[in-house]
């Protein structure tokens, strides 16, 4: 671009440099949703539809932006973290936020009618998104079980207030009443003594969120020279709905903290 004496106006722009080797962490967040959910006649608890939108939404994301290392998504949100050694954009906030909420946006409006089919999407949804640096690995781990568990809390207060609504012939008000003050296994117990539900028998998808990452996968392949059957690992994105809070899964993933 040529100098112009109008290009001091570029003076007045902020420098949002995240900090160096730190987690960034990009929450993207439904705006309005639930006024979305209704004019869209999203099935209640859980629309398998929207999540597995959601999903596939979160999924592209991971694919055009090979800095991130894991996601986690739940309800009408998705946190997308990038390692330590991420220069997306120089580290600038603006641009990393804006461009993965403006992408997961773009995928939601695009990949509407592969989930939808031809029920019309009356208007274009809107996610904002913000950007969190986090220090160490306990902090992001802590970040991660802070919405699994959060996943957890909701799922089982929806499927219980729905449930007393659309099977037990309450009202929202009613329903809602009837759930003030319970504790997580008064609410397994009125799913289970009035309406043979058994929580932990639902969907993991619906009760444990899900995790996007790259896991080491086995793969076979025809070896040309010898032609025989051999096999090789590689690593593969994958959708899972596992818990992400218990050692476990990092024990057995350990590449994912150790981006430096």
């Amino acid at each position: 671009m040529a100098n112009s004496k109008y290009e001091y106006v570029k003076s007045f722009e902020t420098l949002d440099k995240l900090l160096p080797n730190v987690w960034i962490v990009v929450r993207v967040d439904g705006r309005s949703f639930h006024k979305f959910t209704q004019k869209h006649e999203y099935q209640k608890p859980n629309d398998e539809r929207g999540i597995q939108l959601m999903n596939r939404c979160a999924f592209e994301v991971c694919q055009e932006f090979t800095d991130i290392v894991i996601a986690f998504g739940e309800s009408d949100e998705y946190s997308f973290v990038l390692g330590r050694s991420c220069n997306l954009f120089e580290r600038r906030e603006s641009k990393i936020s804006s461009s993965i909420v403006s992408y997961f946006t773009s995928q939601f409006v695009y990949r509407w009618r592969e989930y939808f089919n031809d029920y019309p999407l009356r208007y274009p949804p809107t996610f904002d998104s913000r950007a969190v640096c986090y220090p160490s690995n306990e902090n992001l781990r802590d970040y991660l079980s802070w919405r699994q568990a959060d996943t957890h809390i909701n799922n089982l207060y929806n499927t219980c207030f729905w449930t007393l609504v659309l099977k037990g012939n309450k009202t929202p008000a009613e329903a809602e009443a009837a759930l003030c003050g319970t504790l997580a296994e008064q609410k397994n117990e009125i799913l289970f003594t009035q309406f043979q539900i058994n929580y932990n028998n639902l969907p993991q998808m619906y009760r444990k969120g899900s995790v996007i990452y790259r896991k080491l996968v086995e793969e076979s392949y025809l070896d040309q020279k010898s032609n025989q059957q051999k096999s090789k690992f590689k690593k593969r994105l994958v959708i899972e709905h596992i818990d992400i809070i218990s050692d476990k899964f990092w024990k057995e993933n350990p590449s994912l903290l150790n981006d430096k």
